[in-house]
């Protein structure tokens, strides 16, 4: 069994990530931690320097705004389609009722609708 190092912040270990998205988040905090580290103690490469000087761009800024933007656009537009398929839904409830009250039979059911 592989020996584990002691973790380096006072002796504490956190619990594992229990969701990849957790791990994913745990690496990344990591990989962050030790590009800090070696910015603070000039032993950062070009693409570590480069990747940040990026990061902090306002170009970046915006883009992520963009992204962030679209997201919200993009459940806007869920959300109208599903408004619109309950729309619908209430039209034909809505004409199958006046049908009814005209005293015209009711339609016999289809096969979607005899499961």
């Amino acid at each position: 069994m592989a020996r584990q190092r002691p973790p380096e912040d006072g002796g504490r270990r956190r619990r594992p990530a229990t969701t990849p998205e957790a791990r994913e988040q745990e690496l990344a905090s990591l990989a962050y931690d030790v590009a800090e580290e070696q910015m603070r103690n000039g032993s950062a490469s070009s693409q570590v320097v480069t990747h940040f000087l990026k990061m902090g761009s306002t170009r970046e800024r915006l883009e992520q705004q963009r992204i962030e933007m679209q997201n919200q656009l993009d459940a806007v537009k869920m959300q109208a389609i599903q408004d619109q398929a309950r729309i619908e839904e209430l039209y034909v409830g809505a004409i199958e009722a006046m049908k009814s009250y005209t005293g015209a039979e009711p339609p016999p059911p289809s096969a979607d609708e005899a499961d």
